[in-house]
């Protein structure tokens, strides 16, 4: 039988010490590359993170699989099985640039179900964490709840990409959508977002893509506390594909799904 406990406590113990490692990293000359495009950033410490990561795994669990971000993982075809779900540094471009609002993220599936959600803010030292059945936390402080709020009174999280001309959606579409709620806010770091909205510090979510280890983290977190997530026609994710993403209470989803997103 799986120890799930134990790999709660193994899985946070390495979390941890990669951030402590991170940090000393910081003092000494980053090497940055680009990916798919000039903003599509990696350091050699998102690379060195992720295999800290997998090292420590496959020692101890070799049966099993990971899916990482900078690709030192299995190639999956199928959440069969344990599988962790790593991004070892969520907010590259933060990193670089202003040394903060990066995240370690780590979600652990058994058999396409969520167990364990991870999400570091190394700078700031606070561990947002869920264990499926046992609530969510930040650090040693219970996550309450998530409350009613309506969309007037609600702050969203979104990038401003999505409101300007792009490639995915008319801006048209959620330009209203910002008029209508309180304020909104864009951190740069879709795991830290997401564990804003479990927290309770944003209340919406709205992104139009993002990779699994993006996001496995932050929706097992919002499981735990009475959240929802689709993607933005509705539909549930699909934790093996890059997917748009609406998170959020559950009254301001389905209004931003029957007020602005119905034709899409």
């Amino acid at each position: 039988m799986t120890n799930w406990k134990e790999i709660d406590l193994l899985a946070k113990t390495w979390v941890k010490e990669a951030g402590q490692k991170i940090k000393e990293a910081m003092r000494e000359e980053v090497t940055i590359e680009t990916k798919s495009n000039p903003n599509d950033l990696v350091t050699n410490i998102d690379k060195e993170t992720e295999q800290f990561l997998i090292d420590n795994i496959q020692s101890v669990f070799p049966d099993h699989h990971i899916l990482g971000e900078e690709g030192q993982g299995d190639k999956l075809t199928s959440l069969d099985g344990i599988v962790w779900m790593i991004d070892p540094i969520d907010g590259t471009m933060n990193f670089v640039h202003q040394k903060r609002n990066f995240t370690i993220s780590i979600g652990i599936f058994e058999n396409g179900i969520g167990k364990i959600g991870l999400i570091y803010d190394v700078i700031h030292d606070e561990l947002y964490h869920a264990f499926q059945g046992e609530g969510a936390y930040m650090n040693d402080t219970k996550l309450g709840k998530m409350k009613r709020v309506p969309l007037e009174k609600a702050i969203l999280g979104i990038n401003a990409t999505w409101i300007t001309e792009n490639s995915r959606i008319d801006p048209n579409v959620l330009s209203p959508l910002v008029k209508r709620v309180r304020g909104t806010r864009s951190y740069g770091s879709a795991a830290l977002e997401l564990a804003y909205v479990a927290s309770g510090r944003l209340d919406i979510y709205v992104t139009m893509r993002l990779a699994p280890w993006d996001y496995a983290a932050g929706c097992i977190l919002l499981n735990e506390v009475g959240g929802i997530y689709t993607t933005l026609n509705g539909k549930s994710v699909n934790f093996l594909e890059n997917t748009s993403v609406l998170a959020g209470n559950p009254n301001c989803h389905q209004t931003i799904l029957s007020d602005y997103l119905s034709e899409q």
